[in-house]
């Protein structure tokens, strides 16, 4: 035992020495642990600021009310922490990744409007779910996906023709190509640099949400694919979203690791396929296993932030205790108006549960703050963020912008503008 315990001990050093960077003595696996638990303490980069990112999962048990229901109460705490009532989230953002129900809500809340301002406030988004969920999904017998119901109409009367160019801020949503078979990011800096790559936001919502096979083409008709939902290609699109501003050094040339991110991702609850014989419906055995995939980003992500993931790295999901009050909300008798009342509670009661974190050599823990209590603490860390911005010579970020002449070419319209 005692040699085992050396050996763990030894792996454990050149693990965070060289794949994590740790350099203490205090944080080896028999010695003193420095404190981590004080979240965001310590910002060692007060020169550029942090490239604030929001990553939000496809619908999961809770259909992407958890998600939207967060971030109903952050957007709430930002108005009141930061004196301004007409705030939103897209404000405190930088980029958005969203998937299935997930991606619904980034374009809802990232999409500007004619006003100049985002087309929803968070709390319209949570209604729009709510009102809609059974209108651009529906459960399919198995219980499995969320199958496309006539969403083009619900999603043509929100967006209109608007783009993926007239998003606010850096967007990725992703749906999965049968064409091509991979991956494929609908991506608001790809949109400005090729024409190619510009989708409507109506049918970029319709194939994130998408169960079956969706034809559709890009703004200028180059670019066609058949897509089918960001659920089955990224449930958590977190690591994709990371990856998207470590590389754009265009958009993001500050950001040269995870200690230059503060990261905001919020689940949408466990998988709803119950603990029966999942081999008996691989549709089901499909879905535990996209929401097992999204666990092993969580946890991975968490890993790679290493001894700063408590400063820069936040997640909001469920511990699994409310599966069984779920399953009332599949009560085929129970109408739409109980059934979301139902979600709603459930949403609130899992914001109420401790926090979830992943440590480096012990899987997962409960902490002492709330998932609500974490909410609360990085709305303080985006104003404070917002605020260095103001007096800041360098921005972190510079997003493309159209000039306010017409448009004639990718090449002679764009203009590079700071964020706010």
């Amino acid at each position: 035992m005692e040699v085992d315990k050396l050996t763990y001990e030894i792996f454990s050093i050149l693990e965070n020495k060289f794949l994590f960077g740790y350099d203490d003595s205090k944080n080896s696996v028999t010695g003193k642990e420095t404190n981590l638990s004080a979240p965001f303490a310590g910002n060692k980069n007060v020169g550029t600021g942090k490239v604030r990112i929001l990553s939000i999962d496809a619908g999961g048990s809770t259909d992407g009310v958890l998600a939207a229901q967060s971030l109903t109460h952050l957007e709430t705490t930002l108005r009141r922490n930061s004196g301004k009532n007409d705030a939103h989230i897209a404000d405190f953002f930088d980029i958005v990744a969203g998937s299935g129900a997930g991606g619904v809500l980034a374009g809802l809340l990232f999409t500007r409007g004619n006003d100049g301002i985002p087309l929803f406030t968070a709390n319209e988004a949570l209604e729009f779910i709510l009102e809609n969920g059974r209108k651009i999904g529906r459960n399919s017998k198995n219980g499995f996906f969320r199958r496309v119901f006539r969403p083009a109409k619900v999603f043509n009367k929100v967006f209109g023709d608007l783009t993926l160019k007239d998003t606010m801020k850096g967007v990725l949503i992703p749906c999965y190509d049968l064409k091509t078979g991979a991956p494929f990011v609908f991506s608001r800096a790809d949109a400005w640099e090729m024409d190619g790559c510009d989708f409507t936001l109506a049918d970029v919502c319709g194939a994130t949400m998408a169960d079956r096979g969706v034809d559709l083409q890009s703004v200028d008709g180059r670019t066609k694919i058949t897509a089918v939902g960001g659920g089955i290609a990224m449930t958590n699109p977190t690591a994709a979203a990371i990856t998207h501003v470590l590389n754009n050094k265009q958009e993001f040339p500050f950001a040269n690791g995870v200690e230059d991110l503060l990261v905001v991702s919020l689940g949408n609850g466990d998988s709803d396929s119950g603990t029966g014989n999942v081999m008996s419906s691989p549709a089901a055995f499909v879905k535990i296993a996209g929401h097992g995939t999204a666990d092993m980003v969580d946890q991975a992500v968490s890993m790679a932030f290493g001894q700063t993931r408590n400063n820069n790295y936040v997640r909001i999901q469920g511990n699994g205790i409310v599966g069984k009050r779920y399953q009332l909300t599949k009560d085929e008798n129970m109408n739409k108006s109980e059934r979301m009342k139902k979600m709603v509670v459930i949403a609130e009661e899992i914001l109420g549960q401790k926090n979830v974190e992943c440590v480096l050599f012990q899987g997962k823990k409960l902490v002492e703050n709330s998932n609500l209590d974490k909410l609360k603490i990085v709305a303080s860390e985006l104003i404070k963020e917002q605020e260095r911005r103001k007096t800041s010579i360098l921005p972190p970020v510079v997003l493309k912008h159209a000039l306010p002449s017409p448009r004639t070419s990718s090449a002679t319209t764009l203009s590079f503008v700071s964020s706010c």
